[in-house]
């Protein structure tokens, strides 16, 4: 069975230390178990994740957050895609799925999307795991020649059970 490849976007990696939303950190922490075993997903981040991480002012979870990358084997795309990244992320910004402000979402759908990952995991309700986005992007997708079915769900929705996942 071939296995699941998984983009990050930052949101999840920052559930291990989300103290304030237990049961979410909870999930979190289980879904990084499964990872940590190897057998059902290829995981991926982008240089995206690593500079919202480095943005982080906490120096000790910004430590953290960097040794979640190397602990759990976390696969760093390659950046030879930027440009085509760059402009996929900028029609979802100019038809409005993404609000201008939030580049780095953008730039995460568009990552996942050129690189044709499964399943783009993110705990940001608002901007990417919610229904209405998912629909919006994949017609933006069509459009502009991405015809790969990603989906954009949380932690939750992944199934950590041996078979199928989607």
């Amino acid at each position: 069975m071939r296995k699941l490849k998984l983009y990050l976007d930052t949101s999840v990696l920052n559930f291990l230390f989300a103290e304030d939303v237990p049961e979410l950190k909870k999930i979190t922490e289980e879904f990084f178990e499964i990872v940590k075993i190897g057998k059902r997903f290829e995981v991926y981040i982008s240089d995206v994740v690593i500079n919202e991480i480095t943005k982080t002012n906490d120096i000790i979870k910004r430590n953290g957050l960097l040794s979640i990358i190397e602990d759990y084997h976390l696969i760093r795309m390659p950046n030879y895609k930027d440009v085509e990244i760059s402009k996929l992320a900028e029609i979802y910004i100019d038809k409005g799925i993404i609000p201008k402000v939030k580049i780095e979402d953008a730039l995460h759908i568009a990552y996942a999307v050129v690189f044709e990952m499964d399943v783009l995991l993110s705990w940001n309700f608002k901007h990417l795991a919610n229904i209405k986005k998912e629909k919006a992007v994949l017609l933006i997708n069509l459009e502009n020649g991405y015809n790969y079915p990603i989906r954009i769900v949380t932690p939750m929705e992944v199934d950590y059970e041996d078979g199928n996942d989607f």
